[in-house]
């Protein structure tokens, strides 16, 4: 029987080959990253650390701090040697990763102001388990009741660290914990009588755990409210130089934040007077508004938004084997289904894969958010337009085809260990990855998808509004001091034309997200790294060709992608 450590080495050397010390080093980084984040080593499909859950208490946390100090001058050390090509990249991506949780961890100190973090962090834990089929579920289970024995310490861990936040990060901390609890008592506790079978012992042990965290989660929600929301008077801006420095370390941009702003804000304006002049053409005579209302007309039901969800793939797929957009690997389909409680804040839609290492599970599920209980009648409304049929269009071309979905279906062919292990990590390149997905909104119309419609095209428009306000958003919250209810939502409703709750929901994402101009910024590098891969093509040029070689490649950052795609390029990566 091959031993579980065997099996990982032996899954890590199908990529290609690296330096001997440089591949010693990426071991030794991913072990003690697992060893820190069991939960990501459940992401990527490596399931040694199956058992045990993030341990967050502050020694844990400096003893991090520390283990990545000492990384960080063995990487420096190693990329002063020569490194071959692939090396190199990865090295850069290494090096990113490492100074960008070192920001995190020792600068902003999120783990010391958010308690968002660790109440998700229970939920996804056990999600993780539940999900997939890589193992048989009886194991699985022994699993989850393992790790719901030490969420009480993860949530105690919590309560040591957490000291004034920011209101809002306690706020959506509140909303986690209170969806939390009916996730354990009703989604977690069902999906365990299954597993457990006729197994009663394992499902004892399991119920003893379960209970407990459902009692911790209990007095979680009434600690929010009592202790921690009285002295929630923190500020969330991160400031300009760690903003900078965020983007540096996770992008590699470094282009000054007023000229970045400038940038956005500019990008805004060209979208916005393209959008005006489409809603002229879908509702002549009537405002922008109310161009966009009429879309909004026709949305789902809260018992119909899956299904409307499941309609809109099929079509999106079949354009591109139609239009040779890009080759699509497998056959599979994602599963669509709601997005789970304890991540649905913030989160209108999302795609979930399998990691690269994953030898045995294939549910990849397309999470849409629904409405909520205990939400009115207004507010579900505005939340259900939203999913209007022709956003929703874009949206699965976004998440699906030929979005995150089809980013997935390649994991396993990205050329090294650290690429195939970046991309589901937390550590990606998100102008390279969700810049991936947006871009392929404006490309699928730009292609002819929707056959011309100008509702299409509107709301194609509408979501690049969208991240170009969130481009602006996220620099003015973090570094000018824009508030979220007088500023960012209003900016949102105003110049993005967002219902006043999306809206509101937008700008709360800016407080605990503040580099997520990276979808707008993204799709405009990958569009200038398009145009230069077709100069240097000439007549050999072809657009699905460049995107096979662009999603092979992995969550590379554009600067680095340019580097494999364009040999010896040094052009800037924005005009």
């Amino acid at each position: 029987m091959v031993s579980a450590s065997a099996l990982i080495l032996l899954l890590w050397s199908l990529g290609r080959p690296a330096h001997a010390s440089f591949a010693a080093f990426v071991d030794a980084y991913f072990d003690s990253t697992f060893s820190y984040s069991p939960s990501l080593a459940t992401t990527a499909g490596i399931h040694q650390f199956d058992r045990r859950i993030e341990d967050r208490s502050a020694a844990r946390v400096r003893a991090r701090i520390a283990t990545l100090k000492r990384q960080l001058a063995q990487l420096d050390t190693l990329r002063r040697g020569p490194l071959a090509h692939d090396d190199s990249i990865d090295a850069a991506m290494l090096d990113g990763a490492i100074r960008s949780e070192l920001l995190d961890e020792e600068i902003v100190g999120t783990w010391r102001k958010n308690p968002m973090i660790y109440i998700q962090g229970a939920g996804n834990a056990i999600d993780l388990l539940m999900k997939r089929d890589f193992a048989p579920a009886a194991e699985r289970l022994a699993a989850v009741t393992s790790r719901l024995s030490g969420i009480p310490a993860l949530l105690r861990a919590m309560q040591a660290n957490v000291a004034n936040p920011p209101r809002e990060f306690t706020d959506i901390a509140l909303d986690i914990a209170q969806g939390s609890i009916g996730f354990f008592q009703s989604d977690v506790a069902a999906w365990a009588r299954g597993a457990a079978g006729a197994d009663s012992a394992a499902l004892r042990r399991f119920t003893t755990a379960n209970d407990s965290v459902v009692r911790v989660l209990n007095a979680t929600v009434a600690w929010l409210k009592a202790d921690l929301a009285p002295r929630s008077h923190g500020s969330f801006a991160i400031g300009a130089d760690a903003f900078a420095a965020k983007l540096r370390y996770d992008e590699m941009v470094d282009i000054p934040l007023d000229r970045l702003l400038a940038r956005g804000e500019a990008n805004l304006a060209r979208d916005r007077a393209a959008f005006l002049a489409t809603a002229a053409l879908v509702a002549p005579g009537k405002t922008p508004a109310e161009a966009m209302a009429s879309l909004e007309q026709d949305h789902p039901t809260r018992a119909t938004l899956l299904e409307a969800t499941r309609a809109t793939i099929e079509g999106a797929r079949q354009f591109l084997i139609d239009h040779q957009i890009v080759d699509i690997p497998s056959d599979a389909r994602p599963i669509v289904a709601e997005t789970p409680p304890y991540a649905r804040v913030g989160t209108f839609a999302s795609m979930d894969a399998p990691g690269a290492f994953e030898t045995r599970a294939t549910e990849a599920f397309y999470y849409v958010t629904p409405v909520e209980a205990d939400w009115d009648s207004a507010r579900a409304e505005q939340h259900l337009r939203l999913y209007n049929r022709s956003v929703m269009n874009v949206i699965t071309i976004h998440e699906v085809f030929p979005g995150h979905f089809v980013q997935f279906l390649y994991v396993k062919q990205f050329p090294t260990k650290t690429r195939k292990l970046l991309a589901n990590n937390g550590f990606t390149a998100n102008t390279n990855v969700e810049g991936w997905a947006h871009y392929g909104e404006q490309m699928m119309v730009e292609e002819g998808f929707g056959n011309g419609d100008a509702r299409t095209r509107l709301a194609q428009l509408s979501e690049a509004l969208l991240r170009d306000c969130r481009w602006v958003v996220g620099i003015k919250e973090h570094t000018q001091g824009m508030s979220v209810d007088d500023g960012a939502k209003r900016y949102f409703t105003e110049q993005c034309f967002q219902q006043p709750a999306n809206g509101f929901e937008e700008a709360r994402r800016a407080t605990y997200d503040p580099t997520y101009l990276y979808y707008a910024l993204g799709k405009l590098e990958i569009y200038k790294l398009r145009a230069d891969y077709q100069r240097a093509k000439g007549s050999s040029y072809s657009l699905r060709q460049f995107h096979d070689d662009f999603v092979k490649q992995g969550a590379v950052p554009i600067k680095l992608i340019r580097r494999i795609l364009l040999p010896g390029d040094t052009a800037a990566v924005l005009d």
